[in-house]
């Protein structure tokens, strides 16, 4: 089966539909899919319900659909970086779901390993638990949280082969896994496509049976708040 595309574009015909469940790895700016954000931007796909850590910042990664207004609702840890973000949930155009950090990934691995839901303790007793069925093991109460399952994984990885197993690198590996894990259709984007074979199998973070489709693009590598020293 291809699995190597020409451009995110190409990877993505076929796939985009309006009101679809996308899952996007990375965090922060750090390890963003940023070739297939562009290119959903470009599409104009709409009213697109968006599972990721953050939003981006207002003018990179998924900052850029919320500009668009292409996003409807963020399922998401940590929001505080994006000015436009803020403006659109204060005004009641976005819908926002907060997760805990950990939460959002277990939802999301466990989605992908065919789990309908899990508890957990984190959110017992906050906003996090309202509505949600409590039950009780041990003496300790826990919550339950269901797995995600979205439409289409988007992420970033370091180097794949053509069969779309992925290697990480370093921290830009981050929520990338449980997200590519939990799409019913996975396209990921890599710094390089190295030949069949020449992956150490003891160092691939994750297999390729996850990845449907790839492409190779050149990345921006953002810091999102840099300090310096005066001289």
């Amino acid at each position: 089966m291809k699995k190597i595309y020409g451009s995110a574009a190409e990877a993505l015909e076929g796939v985009l539909s309006d009101g679809m469940f996308i899952a996007a790895g990375g965090f922060g700016l750090c390890g963003i899919p940023e070739n297939l954000i562009a290119a959903i931007r470009d599409a104009g796909t709409q009213n697109l319900t968006v599972a990721s850590n953050n939003a981006g910042v207002d003018d990179f990664g998924l900052g850029v659909l919320l500009q668009t207004r292409q996003v409807k609702k963020m399922i998401s840890s940590y929001v505080g970086e994006n000015a436009e973000f803020m403006r659109q949930y204060l005004s009641g155009e976005l819908e926002l779901e907060f997760n805990p950090q950990g939460t959002l990934a277990e939802r999301m691995r466990a989605g992908g390993a065919g789990i309908p839901g899990f508890y957990t303790k984190t959110g017992v007793g906050t906003q996090i638990a309202e509505g949600k069925e409590h039950k009780d093991f041990d003496g300790e109460t826990y919550i339950l949280e269901r797995g995600i399952v979205a439409d289409l994984s988007i992420v970033k990885a370091w180097k794949a082969d053509d069969t779309g197993n992925l290697v990480f690198r370093k921290a830009a590996r981050n929520f990338n896994p449980p997200a590519a894990m939990c799409g019913r259709i996975c396209i990921a984007e890599v710094e390089e496509i190295v030949p069949r074979g020449s992956l150490d199998p003891d160092n691939i973070h994750l297999p390729g049976i996850y990845v449907h489709r790839l492409i190779q693009g050149e990345h921006e590598k953002r810091i999102e708040q840099r300090t310096i020293r005066a001289a």
